[in-house]
């Protein structure tokens, strides 16, 4: 095993939310196919929901889809994604852009484990730990 990459469902906003995460994080959005190009049939209603796309920004990567028409998400404080800061200014950009738009968890703040740490829900309900290892 080498990884865990998390996979972001969403139930029809799957791409107002890699917008959002390309904006947050300043990544970019690769390999997306919807369900209507999906070679097997599926309803009107799903052709434009993604079936499956991912994300980058150097090591940070993560896939996000839509779930089928008729699925539904259950967003809540089941699921929370970290991400590792090589330094302070670049956990204080994130925080930021994310706080804008999001509910802030745990303001940023200096920890006894020895970093910078915060937690934000952004409008998606999804739930980011930021940390940044003082060195």
């Amino acid at each position: 095993m080498r990884q865990i990459t998390p996979y972001l469902n969403f139930s029809g906003k799957a791409r107002k939310a890699l917008e959002y995460y390309k904006e947050i994080f300043k990544g970019e959005i690769i390999g997306i196919q919807t369900f209507g190009e999906a070679d097997f049939p599926t309803p009107v209603e799903a052709d434009d929901r993604i079936m499956h796309a991912q994300f980058k920004k150097d090591d940070l990567f993560f896939m996000v889809s839509d779930t089928f028409p008729g699925n539904s998400v259950e967003i809540g404080n089941h699921i929370s994604l970290t991400i590792d800061f090589e330094n302070e200014a670049e956990i204080q950009n994130v925080y930021k852009r994310l706080s804008q738009k999001g509910t802030i968890l745990m303001e940023l703040q200096d920890t006894f484990w020895g970093a910078k740490f915060a937690k934000v829900q952004d409008p998606f309900g999804m739930i980011w730990d930021l940390n940044y290892t003082k060195s």
